[in-house]
């Protein structure tokens, strides 16, 4: 006979966390202290799960989500937007920790999504770093927008504070580089996706920080959680326009910034690019492809750890 598998979601709050098994349904709730994570990886571990689901929950779930890798056990940490989904077509509208954790497990079960390898700390750094500068450029924005209207009783305070900005935006690149410069590892893959044109600090960080993956996946699949992939939308007789939607927005907007410095300093994305508009392609959907042909390229460099000089046919990537 085949052995029973068991799947896991748990549902987490900042105070606590509901831990809910298929198929045999057991339900429990532990504190979310080192205590409550101890006894829950305990528990878990008698189950012997084939896989525990955990939505991202703004950081309340790290602790529990490292503390399970440490232990051994599957875990994957899933988009919320995904089980929201997932929930409307089940037909659950109402919504409680033990419906959620219910839920979780479903998913687990019938989805049965692939982990993504989990952050070390020193991953976790970088990780927090490009957040932060994300925040701080988007802070910067703002106010620079807010500067070119504002009376002239607030423009002095505008002006302190975009310069304060500025100021530690750069000191969080400093930190950046030396979080990368400490680790040989992390400084080699660096040196490699800086070798081709076009590629510099800011999308090879990105690429360290929120694409793991890079170099462990086909061409398809890497285009798929960066979102550069386009996705069909088709009806019976009717052809709809393919768009690219999806993956992970924030590498995705790096991307678009490094292929299109890349039409202008890249030959093989210049000429790729310039063969699409001049084929009808409009301008955006060429530098879309750009995005994608740029990925692949940098994915097949990490696969074999081959730099942009050593990359004999980078056409055919």
């Amino acid at each position: 006979m085949t052995a029973m598998r068991t799947f896991v979601g748990i549902d987490i709050a900042k105070a606590d966390f509901v831990v809910t098994s298929r198929p045999e349904g057991g339900t429990w709730t532990a504190p979310n202290d080192p205590a409550g994570i101890r006894t829950t990886c305990e528990r878990l571990h008698g189950l012997a799960p084939t896989l525990i689901v955990l939505e991202a929950t703004g950081g309340y779930e790290m602790a529990l989500a490292a503390a399970l890798v440490a232990a051994a056990l599957p875990v994957v940490v899933v988009n919320p937007r995904q089980v929201r989904d997932f929930a409307k077509a089940m037909g659950q509208l109402a919504k409680t920790d033990r419906l959620d954790a219910a839920l979780l497990a479903l998913f687990a079960e019938r989805v049965q999504p692939m982990p993504r390898p989990w952050s070390d700390e020193a991953r976790q750094r970088l990780e927090a770093l490009i957040t932060r500068r994300r925040q701080l450029l988007d802070m910067l924005t703002a106010e620079r927008q807010r500067l070119e209207h504002a009376p002239a009783p607030i423009r002095r305070d505008l002006v302190r504070h975009i310069r304060w900005l500025e100021r530690r935006v750069m000191d969080v690149d400093r930190d950046l580089d030396d979080t990368i410069q400490k680790s040989p590892v992390w400084r080699a893959k660096d040196d490699l996706l800086r070798t081709v044109p076009g590629v510099g600090p800011v999308v090879s960080r990105t690429l360290l920080a929120d694409l793991p993956e890079l170099g462990s996946l086909n061409r398809r699949q890497v285009a798929a959680l960066a979102g550069v992939a386009p996705l069909a939308w088709d009806s019976g007789l009717r052809r709809g326009q393919r768009r690219v939607w999806g993956g992970r927005a924030p590498l995705r907007a790096v991307l678009y910034m490094g292929a299109l410095v890349a039409t202008r300093r890249n030959p093989v994305i210049r000429a790729f690019y310039r063969r699409l508009v001049q084929a009808g392609k409009p301008k955006k959907v060429a530098l879309v492809a750009c995005m994608r042909k740029l990925l692949t390229i940098l994915n097949a460099m990490m696969r074999t750890q081959t730099t942009w000089q050593q990359l004999s046919d980078p056409e055919s990537a």
